[in-house]
């Protein structure tokens, strides 16, 4: 079989809001992306949402809106995309790294009091909801995340680019932090090709945000050439960035969103099979979570390596990649990565769960049009390798 790591499903109106928008004759940022904007906002239970063209720009524009600068120090797991910590370096601040849980490879709220007594100068940290699995938000003894980061005047981030819809205890992740950002980009649960949304229920960081993804224009540029009054007018009121959405990607967005539950559903299908077929394996772990099934987004189904397995995790890859099967490793954490690991002087020793978790991490596939046939084949080729 030929089974990609991933694999896009345009499964809706896709065709026909991009037919809308070809023919309005205006293929940039305007009323598909406004769309967008409102639609996703309600999906999450968010006052407002910014639609950008990645989650990297979302994130760039949380913290910049929060004030983050030059000095600051912002907390961040290890293992996560570069894009996490290399926005923090955009303003000259500095990314602070912490271990994650092994299980969940989430930063927990012991570990969250621990990294903050060890600096006592965190100005934000940026949560990572790992695989689509939510973080431990709240307690009912109020000792969850975001109950400490209240009690410690820190900005809360959330980057959820792993998880939508995803949610914990009822509520969808976007509602929780000062801001939330989510990726679109082409392998997430759902896509606009390229492209991010920030959400939050600060007006002010809305605001911002809004006027530093185009340029620090104040206005909503396509005013200037849609409207049939002469408003050509615009002010700079900052040294913005070019971050907006085309409506091109906000139509493709609009028609996913609409299937994003059931998109959700089909990963979790996938999930199933996966714990049913794999969890009397010895040699290896498969995810933990500790929310129903039904709030995970299931962006990821990683399964860890165990030492002492008939083969390592870069002979399994390639074992895989032989018998037609796709994977992926998320991620190899960013206290390995040289730049970081020589700019802050990382040790590994430092941080012995991702450690752990990274020497035997492998993604499988995991998306809506995978079939059971397929699911079978990938389950029965891993038990061949690992017999």
């Amino acid at each position: 079989m030929d089974i990609p790591y991933s694999r896009v499903q345009l499964a809706g109106n896709e065709d026909r809001y991009l037919k809308e928008v070809l023919e309005s004759g205006w293929l940039t940022t305007s009323s598909k992306a406004l769309q967008f904007e409102k639609s996703f906002a309600g999906y999450v239970g968010a006052k407002y949402a910014c639609a950008v063209n990645s989650c990297t720009a979302a994130l760039h524009l949380a913290i910049e809106a929060l004030g983050i600068k030059e000095g600051d120090s912002v907390l961040i797991p290890t293992m996560t995309f570069t894009a996490t910590a290399e926005i923090v370096r955009y303003l000259g601040a500095n990314p602070v790294f912490c271990d994650v849980e092994y299980d969940t490879c989430l930063i927990s709220p012991k570990i969250l009091r621990q990294a903050i007594n060890r600096n006592d100068n965190i100005k934000a940290i940026i949560l990572v909801h790992y695989g689509g699995h939510a973080s431990d938000m709240y307690t009912p003894d109020g000792k969850g995340i975001m109950d400490i980061c209240k009690n410690q005047n820190i900005y809360l981030v959330e980057d959820a680019a792993h998880a939508f819809p995803t949610k914990f205890e009822g509520r969808y992740v976007g509602s929780f932090g000062d801001v939330t950002c989510f990726s679109f980009y082409a392998n997430k649960t759902i896509t606009t090709g390229e492209g991010g949304m920030l959400v939050t229920n600060d007006e002010a960081i809305y605001n911002r945000a809004k006027i530093m993804r185009l340029h620090g224009i104040d206005r909503d540029i396509w005013n200037r050439f849609t409207s049939a009054k002469c408003k050509w007018e615009y002010d700079i009121i900052a040294p913005g960035y070019k971050y907006n959405m085309s409506d091109i990607s906000a139509a493709i967005g609009l028609a996913q969103l609409e299937k994003a539950e059931y998109f959700r559903e089909q990963r979790q299908r996938c999930a199933l099979v996966y714990f049913s077929e794999l969890n009397d394996i010895s040699s290896i772990d498969l995810p933990v979570f500790f929310q129903s099934i039904e709030h995970h987004a299931w962006h990821l189904f990683p399964i860890k390596i165990k030492p002492g397995s008939p083969v390592d995790r870069n002979s399994f890859i390639e074992l895989m990649s032989e018998k037609g099967i796709g994977t992926s490793v998320h991620y190899k954490p960013l206290h390995r990565m040289t730049y970081y690991k020589e700019t802050f002087n990382l040790n590994s020793n430092d941080f012995p769960n991702a450690e752990r978790i990274w020497k035997g991490t492998v993604s499988l596939p995991i998306y809506p049009s995978l079939s059971d046939v397929e699911l079978k084949y990938i389950c029965q080729t891993i038990r061949e390798i690992l017999s």
